[in-house]
């Protein structure tokens, strides 16, 4: 059948699924590389998820696992001529990866928005905050400077913004890491978008402030039905948060699921290191904190097979497989809980119950 092309110039809605569902998101075989002086740096390499409106999914892993390449991939947002995407984005019926530039650039702010990692150096130090939340409103809408600027403080105070009025002429350095925080939230929000990406959102904010920032990500995106994807390391945040669980190394995904499956019955060793490198504060730990031997691998020479099993303690259970063929999400539930591990189903049970659940 021949596809349609949309007025816009964007490709059409992709088919539905068999059920008949449609992802407000769907990212399709992503691969993001960087050629480089010393060879290709596959940051992405084959990533596939999707995500619903009202949704909450958690994209987790350590530092240079592909989280934050992910979402500047879905906002367009890489520098021109620097990456080599392939792959497909869909974005509610849109896709992203063939569109042009300037066809994105009508869609970040308004259909999707990013709440970056570190908003002093994500927001402009010559302009006053309240003018930045202005550009981004009236970039989407027709509408007065003065209109906007009430949008703009209105968006302030449901922020937390104390004094928003007040607020809206002070400069980024003003305000301390929190407020910052909360602004970038502000702008984001602006043109109430229908997904948000927020990439290490808690980052170097202290425990209660944190606290804060979640319940806001929530409460607004209960109200506004957003897509939201919380990009982060730190596994207490997507405890907190997220409905759906991604867990990325080298640059694909080593296991997904229902945030309450991954917690409870985690099945990839990736994923049994980082929850035995949590703390635990709702009861008493007998044991020492397990933190994942070995470094994450190069992303320009990732290794052949399971690209952990270098750091691995249950590689040569395989059968030789984790250092020859690398392993494919297939399920292991009725619930969408998915992992790519060589390890027979049953041994990684055994293996999870008498040494694993005992220390976490």
């Amino acid at each position: 059948m021949t596809e349609n092309v949309l007025a816009d110039g964007l490709s059409p809605m992709p088919p539905e699924s068999a059920d008949g569902a449609r992802a407000f998101l769907d990212v399709r075989d992503l691969r993001v590389h960087f050629p480089t002086d010393d060879g290709v740096v596959k940051a992405v390499d084959g990533l596939s998820f999707s995500i619903e409106r009202g949704k909450r999914l958690g994209i987790v892993g350590e530092s240079g696992s592909g989280k934050s390449v992910t979402s500047l991939s879905i906002m367009g947002l890489h520098k021109a001529g620097a990456a080599k995407i392939s792959g497909e984005i869909w974005l509610g019926g849109q896709e992203l990866v063939s569109a042009g530039p300037e066809q994105v650039r009508k869609l970040r702010g308004r259909t999707m928005a990013m709440i970056f990692q570190d908003p002093l150096s994500a927001m402009h130090p010559y302009y006053s905050v309240g003018q930045q939340i202005v550009e981004a409103y009236r970039l989407h809408h027709d509408v007065s400077k003065r209109d906007a600027r009430a949008r703009a403080v209105e968006l302030l105070d449901r922020v937390g913004i104390p004094q928003a009025a007040r607020r809206f002429d002070d400069y980024p350095h003003h305000f301390s890491g929190g407020m910052r925080q909360r602004a970038m939230i502000a702008m984001a929000l602006s043109c109430n978008p229908e997904l948000l990406i927020a990439d290490e959102p808690t980052t170097a904010l202290d425990v209660t402030v944190q606290a804060q920032i979640l319940d806001l990500i929530r409460d607004l995106q209960a109200e506004f039905n957003s897509a939201v994807i919380i990009i982060t390391h730190d596994l207490g945040v997507v405890a907190e948060l997220a409905d759906d669980i991604l867990v990325m190394y080298g640059g694909r995904a080593i296991e997904t699921g229902a945030a309450a499956d991954v917690f409870a019955t985690p099945q990839h060793p990736y994923t049994w290191g980082l929850l035995g490198s949590l703390p635990r504060w709702d009861r008493e730990r007998t044991e020492r904190l397990m933190p994942i031997p070995g470094s994450p691998p190069s992303l320009i020479n990732v290794p052949s097979g399971c690209a952990f099993h270098p750091r691995c303690a249950y590689d040569e259970l395989t059968g030789g497989l984790a250092t020859t063929v690398r392993p494919e999400l297939r399920a292991v539930g009725t619930n969408g809980h998915r992992v790519a591990c060589h390890l027979p189903d049953e041994r990684r049970r055994q293996i999870f119950d008498d040494e694993i659940r005992p220390k976490l």
